[in-house]
């Protein structure tokens, strides 16, 4: 029984229907615990600790990542303690607490790497990128990102790589090159699965010769879609995961009135993913002549696409849709660099 609710928690996990995880999950910890079954209690912690992450609930997430790594040590379960560690650190990360982050995160990172656990290798790895880049240190997250590029790939993980290209996309923004970013934001968002549609923007690069500066309505609706995108998972964006899109949000509404700021993000709101790829697709050049900018062909995906909805899937979408909206932003701003 309480197994079979922990399978069902899992599932629910992959829907995306977190109501399912928390109750079958909370059901079978419940049920685990009478019975004094310790597995079961890592297993159900887990769960647990990624819908408290997944809200926004810091303290709680971090409660049951410590209750994972005490059960993983009483059990011996050494190949999973690097993802422990991991987990902690990435809610060190998520409340600024670098210096402990980054500690956990090399903790986590030298012993998947002595154990050749290279999955628990990449998610320490990206956790050191994660916290560089938010220190301001763009060439060290660089550096933890660049070698999880090929092995993503090969592996077809598209949650993976979309992660590893969000967060390329949003050092080459921070650096000023537009367009660099814009190519990692729109290749990430061809690697994100969604639920039906293969890519929120499955199309091809505008042409170095169409430049997105004069853009800046067609940025804030990228960033609606991408709100948008998580609210419909039922996984809001909590507000330590928000910096990106303020950073962005703050440049956008100096250059534009707050009622228009307001209507085209609202607009965006209004957008899935399937109507924004059938938009992508039906522009075949013409352009959206409601904010003024160009629109391109069509492009064929070059990675394996999941059909599994859920909020990973809005969260690896949402950091594409925020980047691609963070690119053309900053190009509408500042112009494309060089």
């Amino acid at each position: 029984m309480a197994a079979a609710q922990a399978t069902r928690a899992c599932l629910a996990l992959a829907r995306g229907d977190l109501e399912g995880l928390r109750d079958n999950a909370e059901d079978a910890r419940a049920h685990f615990a009478e019975l004094g079954d310790l597995w079961g209690r890592l297993k159900t912690a887990d769960l647990l600790g990624r819908l408290a992450e997944i809200n926004g609930d810091y303290d709680r997430a971090a409660q049951l990542h410590r209750e994972s790594l005490r059960v993983t040590q009483a059990l011996e379960t050494w190949p999973e303690m690097s993802t422990k560690l991991s987990g902690l650190g990435r809610i060190a990360l998520l409340t600024r607490r670098y210096d402990e982050a980054d500690d956990l995160h090399t903790r986590a990172l030298r012993l998947a790497a002595e154990q050749g656990n290279r999955p628990a290798e990449q998610f320490a790895a990206l956790g050191l990128a994660l916290s560089a880049r938010r220190q301001g240190g763009l060439a060290a997250a660089e550096e933890w990102l660049r070698p999880w590029l090929d092995w993503n790939r090969r592996r077809g993980d598209g949650p993976g790589l979309a992660l590893v290209l969000a967060e390329l996309g949003f050092i080459a923004e921070q650096r000023g090159d537009a367009a660099r970013a814009l190519a990692h934001h729109r290749d990430g968002l061809t690697a994100a699965p969604t639920t039906r549609a293969r890519s929120p923007w499955p199309s091809k690069a505008w042409r170095a010769r169409t430049p997105l500066a004069g853009c800046p309505k067609r940025a804030i609706r990228l960033l609606g879609t991408a709100a948008a995108t998580r609210e419909r998972a039922g996984a809001p964006h909590p507000p330590a995961e928000q910096g990106d899109v303020e950073r962005i949000a703050t440049r956008l509404r100096a250059t534009i009135d707050e009622p228009t700021y307001a209507r085209e993000f609202t607009l965006g709101t209004r957008q899935d993913h399937e109507a924004q790829a059938r938009w992508r697709r039906g522009g075949q050049g013409h352009g959206d002549r409601s904010s003024g900018c160009p629109t391109a062909r069509a492009r064929p995906p070059h990675a394996a696409w999941s059909q599994v909805p859920g909020p990973t899937v809005a969260v690896h979408a949402d950091a594409s849709w925020t980047g691609a909206g963070v690119s053309a932003a900053r190009s509408a701003v500042w112009g494309p660099r060089g």
